[in-house]
C-alpha cells in the first residue's frame, strides 16, 4: 500500500502520466472518435464509467484471488469484468441515445479491447493501491482520457476550417497533433516529484 495522497494519485493519472498522451494506451478511440466534440465527450464519459467499474471490481478480484492463492487468474478476471461493463454501457447508450450509439459506431464496443482500461486494472494492482486510492486513480485516468479526447477533438474541428496541404490531411495531421499534445503533456512530468 502506498502513502500517496488522493489528489496526487488523481492528478498523476489525469495529467502527469496521462494514459493516452504519456503511456500511449487507448490510441484507437483517441484517434477514431476525436474528430468531433459531440462524440468525444460521450466516449470519454463511457470510458470513464468503464474505468471506474473495472477499478472497483479489479480491487475486489485482486483481494479475493490473493486470499485463495490464485493471483495468476487476475488477467482473465479483469478481462471478463471489462467486457461486462462495456456491454452494460453499450446497452444503455443504445436504449437511451440511438443517435449517439450510431455516431460512436464501432468504437463503443471497442472499449472492451481498450488497453487503457486493462492497463488501469493492472497498474493499480501493481502499485498496491487501497480501495479509495483505486477509485481516485480510476477517476483521474478517466478524466485524463476525456481531457485528451476533448482537446484533440477541439483542435481537429478547428483544423477543418484551415487550409491544410493535401499531403498532411487526415491521419497524418491527426498523428502530428497527437505527437505535439504528447510533448505538451510531458511538461507535467515535473509535477511528479
Amino acid at each position: 500500500m502506498t502513502n500517496e495522497s488522493l489528489t496526487f494519485i488523481f492528478l498523476n493519472a489525469a495529467l502527469i502520466n496521462n494514459f493516452v498522451l504519456s503511456a500511449f494506451l487507448g490510441i484507437c478511440p483517441f484517434l477514431g472518435v476525436s474528430g468531433k466534440l459531440k462524440t468525444s465527450i460521450p466516449m470519454g464519459a463511457a470510458v470513464t464509467f468503464v474505468m471506474f467499474i473495472s477499478s472497483l471490481f479489479a480491487y475486489g478480484i485482486n483481494q479475493a484471488l490473493i486470499a485463495i492463492g490464485a493471483p495468476y487468474l487476475r488477467l482473465i478476471s479483469y478481462i471478463v469484468v471489462i467486457a461486462s461493463a462495456v456491454q452494460l454501457v453499450e446497452m444503455f447508450v443504445k436504449k437511451f441515445s440511438p443517435v449517439l450509439y450510431r455516431a460512436l459506431g464501432i468504437y463503443l464496443p471497442l472499449i472492451t479491447t481498450n488497453c487503457a482500461i486493462l492497463g488501469l486494472a493492472l497498474f493499480q494492482t501493481s502499485k498496491g493501491y487501497n480501495f479509495v486510492q483505486s477509485i481516485s486513480y480510476s477517476l483521474g485516468a478517466g478524466v485524463g482520457f476525456t481531457l485528451a479526447l476533448v482537446i484533440m477533438a477541439g483542435i481537429r474541428e478547428t483544423l477543418e476550417l484551415s487550409d491544410i496541404p493535401g499531403i498532411a490531411k487526415g491521419t497524418a495531421i491527426a498523428l502530428m497533433i497527437a505527437g505535439i499534445l504528447s510533448m505538451a503533456f510531458m511538461g507535467f512530468a515535473g509535477l511528479g516529484g
